[in-house]
C-alpha cells in the first residue's frame, strides 16, 4: 500500500497549529469581558460625583429586582433546554442576577452582592450537567454569557471567591456550555451564530484558553454561517441578514456582534474597525429604519438557503432595544466618528433599561458605557495580533490578514515551514493588517505569525496560521458543469481542506459542483472525514471518481445530501452512491444508506463527524461510510470499467444556483 506521493493528509483543527510556547505566552487581560478595571473605575467615579447620564443609569440598575443581594435564586437544575423549554426562564433570571450582583459588588464594595453572585455561579456550575432541545445552541449562547461575565468580575475583584470554586466553574464552562456552541449554528438565522460567538469568546478569556478565543474570533471574521460579520451585515449600506425578517431579531444579532467587539477591545484588538467599520454601518442602518426613516433594501437569500426576504420587515419597527449606548460611545466618544442615528436611538431610550426579553441582552448601557470623549487612550505595549487568516493562489502566493491591534504602529510578519519553528522575519514595518507573500512556493505548506509594535514596545507573537500555497503536490481544483455562477474557492492548510462552492448538484444530468482532485491508479482508495458543520442546508458533498473534467464524463460519486420533502428546516440526510454513464448521460442511483442519525445528525442538522470511502479494485468501485473511522458500513458497489488514469477527489455543491456552501474535510488519504 503506497501513499500518493507520500502524502497523508490528516486534520486536527486549525487551532492545533498554535505553538504551545506561544499560547502560554499570550496572556489575557483581566477583568476583560464587557467590563475591565478602567471601566469599573470610571463608573465608580461618575456615580460618586453623580455625573450624568451615568448616575441616572446607575439608579435604574441599582433599583432592578435582579440587582438585589436579597434576590432569591430560582435554580439550580441539572438540565435546562429550549424547544422544548426546560428551565429556560429560571436559568436566565439567575444568570441576570449573578451578573448584576457581581457588578453591584464591583461598584459599591458591599460584600453581600459578591456573596450573592458567588452563590448563584457556584450553584449552577456544580449542578447543571446538560443543555438540551432543538434550540440548545441559542439557550447556551444567551444566559451563560451573563454567567461568564459574572464569574470574570468576581474572579478579578478580590471578591472572596475560592480557588476551588473558580476551577470548578472553569470546568463547567468548558465541559457543559462550550460543547453546545463549539460549532456555532450555520443552519439558523445569524443571531444564533453571534450568540454562540460572544459566549465562546467570553469562555476563552475567562478560562485563559487561547484556542477557544481564536475559534470564536475566526468565525466572527470568516465564519460560514449567517452570523459572521460580513454574512450578517451583508453590504456597505448596513443591511442585515435579518432585516427582512423583523427588527427585534436584527437588533439582537448586531448587539451580539457588538459584545464581541467590546470584549476584543479589552483584549487589545480593534474588532470594531474590522471591514471598514462594518459593525457601525449595521447599527446606523438599523437605527435609521427604526427611527422611522427610509433605508435602501436589496432582496437577498441567506447562507442556509432557507430564508429569502423580498423587502425590509416592519415587524417590530420602532421598538428600540437596549443596545445602542455601547456602540454610540465607542464610535463617537472613543473614536471621534459620526454615528447620528445610533446616537439618536441611544438618546431616545436613555437611560437604558435591562436588555429584554430574558437574557437576550445585558442592557444598562447608559451606566456601563457612557464616557467622555477620548477617555480610552492606549499607552501600553500592544496585544498580540489575533484572528490570522490565510488565503492562497498558486500564482500569487499567500495572503495573510489579521485583526488590527490597538496602539500598533506597524507589524512584523514571520514565516516557517515547521509549526514549531524556527520562524524567520518575512517582512517588517507593515502598516496595514494584511500582507501578500509572493515568494511562497507552490505546493509547500507554510506557517505564519505576526507581532505588533507601538510606542511602548513589541507584542508577543500571534497564534500561527498555516496554509499550503495553491494545493498539495498533485492536487488541483476544477468547477464541473456549465453556468456555475458561484465558483467559490478551496484551500488546504496542511491539515484540512475548506471548500466553498455554489452549484445546483452533484447527482443530476447537469452537474454543478467544485472538484478537488488528484489521480487514482487502477487499484486505489480515497478516504475523507466530513468536519461539521455545513452552511447551506441544501448542500451535497462527498467523494467522486471521474474519467475527466467535462460534465459529460463518466462519474461514480458517494454523496451526502438532504431529502427535503418540502421541509427545509427538517431534512433527512442520506448517503447515496450514484453512477453517471458518460455515453448517454443517464444517472443511476446505485444504493442509498439509511437516514443519518446521531451522532452524525441531530435535529436534522449535520453536527457530527462522518467518514466516507471510495475503493476502486479493477472494474469494481465500492462505497463505504463510518461514524467513527474504524467500523465501516458498505453502501454499495458499481461494476463498470473506468479508464486507467482516473481522477479522484472531493466534491461539494451548495444545491443552490448562486449561494455558496462551505464544507470542510480532514483525514483525506489516497492509497
Amino acid at each position: 500500500m503506497n501513499y500518493l506521493k507520500g502524502l497523508c493528509l490528516l486534520l486536527c483543527s486549525f487551532l492545533s497549529v498554535c505553538l504551545s510556547g506561544q499560547l502560554q505566552a499570550q496572556s489575557f487581560i483581566h477583568p476583560g469581558l464587557l467590563q475591565n478595571a478602567q471601566d469599573i473605575a470610571r463608573m465608580k467615579a461618575a456615580i460618586l460625583a453623580k455625573q450624568e447620564p451615568v448616575y441616572s443609569g446607575f439608579l435604574v440598575f441599582q433599583a432592578h429586582s435582579q440587582s438585589q443581594n436579597t434576590y432569591h435564586m430560582q435554580g439550580p437544575m441539572e438540565m435546562v433546554g429550549r424547544n422544548p423549554t426546560v428551565g429556560q426562564g429560571i436559568y436566565d433570571a439567575d444568570a441576570n442576577a449573578a451578573y448584576q450582583n457581581a457588578l453591584m459588588w464591583a461598584l459599591t464594595g458591599t460584600q453581600l452582592y459578591a456573596d450573592k453572585a458567588i452563590e448563584i455561579v457556584n450553584a449552577w456550575s456544580s449542578t447543571l450537567k446538560s443543555i438540551t432541545g432543538r434550540d440548545a445552541v441559542l439557550m447556551a449562547g444567551l444566559g451563560p454569557f451573563k454567567m461568564v461575565n459574572a464569574a470574570e468580575i468576581l474572579r478579578y475583584t478580590h471578591s472572596g471567591w475560592s480557588a476551588a470554586d473558580i476551577e470548578r466553574t472553569e470546568s463547567h464552562f468548558k465541559e457543559v456550555i462550550y460543547p453546545v456552541i463549539k460549532d456555532f449554528a450555520p443552519f439558523a438565522n445569524g443571531n444564533w451564530d453571534s450568540a454562540a460567538m460572544k459566549t465562546m469568546m467570553a469562555i476563552g478569556i475567562f478560562c485563559n484558553d487561547r484556542p477557544i478565543f481564536e475559534r470564536a474570533l475566526h468565525y466572527y471574521i470568516n465564519g460560514a454561517g449567517d452570523g459572521s460579520l460580513l454574512n450578517y451585515i451583508i453590504n456597505e449600506t448596513g443591511q442585515c441578514q435579518e432585516s427582512g425578517r423583523d427588527q427585534s431579531h436584527t437588533q439582537l444579532g448586531i448587539a451580539h456582534l457588538g459584545d464581541c467587539a467590546e470584549m476584543a477591545w479589552h483584549q487589545g484588538l480593534n474588532l470594531y474597525a474590522y471591514a471598514d467599520n462594518r459593525l457601525l454601518k449595521g447599527f446606523e442602518y438599523t437605527a435609521k429604519f427604526n427611527l422611522g426613516q427610509d433605508v435602501p433594501y436589496v432582496p437577498a437569500m441567506d447562507m442556509t438557503g432557507k430564508y429569502w426576504h423580498q423587502r425590509i420587515s416592519v415587524e417590530g419597527r420602532g421598538m428600540l432595544r437596549a443596545v445602542y449606548e455601547q456602540i454610540y460611545n465607542h464610535y463617537v466618544k472613543r473614536m471621534g466618528l459620526a454615528a447620528p442615528y445610533t446616537q439618536e436611538a441611544a438618546e431616545k431610550i436613555r437611560p437604558e433599561q435591562q436588555g429584554l426579553p430574558g437574557a437576550d441582552h445585558v442592557g444598562f448601557g447608559t451606566l456601563l458605557y457612557s464616557r467622555t470623549a477620548g477617555s480610552d487612550d492606549i499607552n501600553t505595549i500592544p496585544a498580540a495580533p489575533a484572528g490570522l487568516l490565510a488565503q492562497t493562489t498558486s500564482t500569487n502566493g499567500n495572503t495573510i490578514s489579521w485583526v488590527a491591534c490597538r496602539g500598533a504602529n506597524y507589524y512584523t510578519l514571520k514565516r516557517s515551514e515547521q509549526k514549531n519553528g524556527p520562524y524567520t522575519v518575512l517582512a517588517g514595518n507593515i502598516t496595514s493588517s494584511v500582507y501578500q507573500d509572493t515568494k511562497a512556493l507552490p505546493g509547500r505548506t507554510y506557517y505564519y505569525t505576526v507581532s505588533a509594535s507601538g510606542k511602548s514596545g513589541r507584542s508577543e507573537n500571534a497564534c500561527p496560521v498555516s496554509i499550503t500555497t495553491g494545493f498539495p503536490a498533485g492536487w488541483k481544483a476544477a468547477n464541473i458543469g456549465g453556468n456555475h455562477r458561484s465558483k467559490g474557492s478551496a484551500v488546504f492548510d496542511g491539515l484540512q481542506f475548506t471548500i466553498t462552492s455554489g452549484g445546483t448538484g452533484i447527482d443530476s444530468v447537469q452537474n454543478q459542483f467544485k472538484f478537488i482532485y488528484t489521480t487514482l491508479k487502477p487499484n486505489g482508495i480515497i478516504t475523507a472525514r466530513y468536519v461539521p458543520q455545513v452552511s447551506s442546508q441544501f448542500s451535497g458533498f462527498g467523494l467522486a471518481i471521474r474519467e475527466g473534467l467535462e460534465d459529460s464524463d463518466i462519474q461514480a460519486a458517494l454523496i451526502v445530501k438532504p431529502e427535503l420533502n418540502g421541509q427545509p428546516e427538517s431534512p433527512g440526510w442520506h448517503t447515496r452512491l450514484f453512477f453517471r454513464n458518460g455515453k448517454d448521460g443517464t444517472i443511476k442511483d446505485i444504493a442509498s444508506g439509511p437516514v443519518l442519525s446521531e451522532p452524525v445528525v441531530t435535529f436534522s442538522r449535520l453536527t457530527g463527524y462522518y467518514w466516507l470511502r471510495l475503493q476502486r479494485k479493477g472494474a469494481i468501485i465500492s462505497a463505504y461510510s463510518s461514524v467513527d473511522g474504524k467500523n465501516w458500513t458498505k453502501i454499495g458497489s458499481i461494476n463498470r470499467q473506468v479508464k486507467k488514469n482516473a481522477l479522484v477527489g472531493l466534491v461539494v455543491s451548495s444545491g443552490l444556483a448562486s449561494v455558496p456552501t462551505v464544507v470542510k474535510f480532514d483525514q483525506v488519504t489516497v492509497y
